[in-house]
């Protein structure tokens, strides 16, 4: 019965993230109606005879569809990122500044647009140098004897502060009159500049890290265990530690790459994920992948319809993370107290 339950409790997430795809659709400084928006999407698959503006079909094809796919990528990716380190430090504080990857890919996107490179290259650049945070966090650790999570969460926070800092000096440093405009809206993350660069390569990305997680999310339960007890079922932790950090870091790399720092997403979602669905993250992980997207098209939507000029993802994710995240504070302190 609970596992029917849980199965009930996906399907409705499910239901949620179509309608919220739906109502993206719709929903804009050009509203298109739902039936016009059903035979418009029905004519990608079979011809039927043409009852809609060009201006309608342009505005779903060109602009919200690609929009749209890009949002629930990244929603999703952010949001599975923040519940695999949740699960690997066994903290229901840990998101990606944890690790450093968010910091060091907007260090790189500030980096290339310093130099004045195109969009492209400050996709790559903003990728690889989130990668690179990872490389060091593992040679970091590897020089320390005792690997623990302990070990990485100080590599990481280490990292983090490393790459803030250089992200801070080149704002320092900047054309006021033009970069580091550019560079401040980066860094509040939107999705109004999409290219179909960026689909490509978060579509990719997530793909390739995603799949893998999703085939052994039953044994991500084990990094809850001790090392002795995960070891006595058979389980090599380190490696599956290290493949849960890798995909997450890969995950945040590509999504900031893409849209800039998103904030909050990959803190709160997982634990609206565990609240609906449990702690098993053969549940949790598709609830907090369907809530993640559900959650940032929702968001999109509301930033690019909200007023005239589009309001940066971040501030409005900030709205619910940040209350949240108090309530995690105060929670914690509660359990703590006897």
């Amino acid at each position: 019965m609970a596992k029917e339950k849980k199965g009930r409790k996906i399907i409705i997430l499910l239901v949620i993230f179509l309608l919220s795809i739906i109502i993206s659709f719709q929903i804009g400084r050009y509203p298109i109606g739902p039936i016009e928006l059903v035979k418009i999407l029905i004519s990608m698959v079979i011809e039927i005879p043409q009852t809609w503006s060009d201006q309608a079909e342009t505005v779903v094809f060109n602009i919200r569809l690609p929009r749209v796919i890009l949002s629930f990528i990244i929603g999703s990716s952010l949001a599975l990122s923040g519940l695999l380190l949740q699960q690997v430090f066994n903290n229901p504080m840990a998101s990606q500044d944890v690790l450093g990857s968010s910091s060091a890919s907007a260090f790189g996107a500030s980096l290339a647009l310093l130099t004045g490179a195109g969009y492209f290259a400050v996709s790559i650049s903003a990728f690889l140098f989130g990668i690179l945070s990872l490389l060091l966090i593992i040679g970091i650790s590897s020089k320390i004897k005792k690997q623990d999570t302990l070990t990485l969460i100080l590599s990481g926070i280490m990292v983090s502060s490393l790459f803030s800092s250089a992200t801070s000096f080149i704002k320092l440093v900047a054309d006021t009159e033009d970069t580091l405009p550019a560079i401040t809206y980066f860094l509040m993350g939107s999705l109004s500049s999409f290219r179909s660069s960026d689909l490509i390569l978060v579509f990719t990305v997530a793909i390739a890290a995603s799949l893998p997680i999703l085939l052994i999310s039953w044994r991500i339960n084990l990094l809850s265990l001790s090392e002795e007890e995960a070891k006595s079922m058979g389980v090599n932790t380190a490696m599956l530690r290290l493949a849960s950090i890798g995909a997450a870091t890969l995950l945040t790399a590509a999504s900031v790459a893409c849209s800039g720092q998103i904030g909050w997403v990959g803190l709160v979602i997982p634990h609206f994920s565990r609240m609906i669905v449990g702690s098993n993250t053969r549940e949790s992980i598709p609830a907090a992948m369907l809530l993640g997207a559900s959650f940032l098209t929702v968001v999109d939507t509301i930033a690019r319809s909200i007023s005239t000029s589009e309001i940066p993802l971040g501030i409005l994710t900030s709205f619910v993370g940040a209350p949240f995240f108090l309530y995690l504070i105060i929670r914690e302190a509660k359990k703590h107290e006897y």
